[in-house]
């Protein structure tokens, strides 16, 4: 369960540069996709999943997008987004969502449709905008809790 707060919500990529390797290393700790609530080195807390068809820009009910460049949608408090110090790079919060929950909540995925709270994002139908033909061979399946990850 995450809690209160307001949050981040979008392609974890964009603003976790700090500990993206740290990051990879705890959501790909099998040879499956470990997806769910994690907990960084540093505390950190951050909620994870894949999109049912890899990388692209998809919608949640209320319309609000979610560019994908590492097939995955996440969500982390937005206090617990360092900026980066690089010139060059940024933490790009524009490429996800900045959203406020007001009640501690659930996360979850099934089929492609990713839970954040009261936030739905169906990333598992055709109308969304892609940068690609998706692959259907790396579509993202439901993976069971898995207490190994």
């Amino acid at each position: 369960m995450m809690k209160a707060g307001t949050y981040y919500v979008g392609d974890l990529c964009y603003v976790l540069h700090d500990v993206w390797n740290e990051v990879c290393d705890i959501i790909f700790a099998s040879n499956d996709m470990c997806e769910g609530e994690h907990a960084l080195k540093d505390g950190r807390k951050f909620a994870v999943y894949s999109t049912r068809w890899g990388d692209g820009t998809y919608k949640d009910e209320q319309g609000r997008k979610y560019p994908v460049d590492a097939g995955i949608i996440g969500c982390i408090l937005s206090a617990d987004v360092k900026p980066m110090s690089d010139d060059w790079w940024t933490n790009d919060t524009d490429h996800g969502n900045v959203i406020e929950f007001t009640e501690d909540f659930y996360t979850s995925s099934y089929d492609g449709v990713l839970h954040f709270g009261h936030v739905t994002i169906d990333t598992s139908n055709d109308e969304w905008d892609f940068d690609s033909e998706p692959d259907v061979d790396e579509a993202q399946e439901w993976h069971d809790y898995d207490p190994d990850c």
